[in-house]
């Protein structure tokens, strides 16, 4: 299967894989700032569940 045929979150896995290797970061390190990412989104999804169960 090739990444253009894959679905969004694997295209944009590859692409952050891609940013991560180019720029040289460590393994530690992008774990680390992945986790603050995650962190950021769950945030994001519990506000938008919240704001949609008000209306």
């Amino acid at each position: 299967m090739s990444v253009e045929h894959a679905p969004p979150e694997v295209q944009l896995a590859v692409d952050l894989i891609y940013l991560l290797e180019c720029n040289e970061i460590a393994p530690e390190i992008a774990l680390a700032a992945l986790e603050i990412v995650k962190h950021d989104y769950q945030a994001k999804l519990t506000k938008q569940s919240q704001s949609t169960k008000e209306y």
